[in-house]
């Protein structure tokens, strides 16, 4: 089986800081994509941000020039540095990972969330 489990949340002030933490363990080949997802109360979850496994990334447009993803493979875990926080950006934050095994498509998993408060 796969776990992604999800670290780092928080309650910080508008302008603050976070660096979010993403873990993939198990049985598996490779990752593909690991992607950051995030959804406010009441709200749709929403794209945040996505990086594949030659380091290309795209950022949801909410986002851009505040948030960076990195990756390192070795780890098998994702990085989400999340710069000048703002009361909106207050959502449950998830992680998505793109597993290969050999001779299968990818398989998308799911972690279980970090809650990220902003607020003063």
């Amino acid at each position: 089986q796969v776990q992604v489990v999800e670290s780092g949340g928080g309650l910080v002030q508008p302008g603050g800081s976070l660096r979010l933490s993403c873990a993939a363990s198990g049985n598996f080949f490779s990752i593909g994509t690991m992607a950051w997802y995030r959804q406010a109360s009441g709200n749709p979850r929403e794209f945040v941000a996505v990086i594949n496994s030659g380091g290309v990334t795209v950022y949801g447009d909410s986002v851009k020039g505040r948030f960076t993803i990195s990756r390192d493979s070795a780890k098998r875990t994702a990085y989400l540095q999340m710069n000048d926080l703002k009361p909106e950006d207050t959502a449950v934050y998830f992680c998505k990972v793109g597993v290969i095994r050999v001779g299968r498509p990818m398989s998308d998993y799911w972690g279980q969330g970090t809650q990220v408060t902003v607020s003063s």
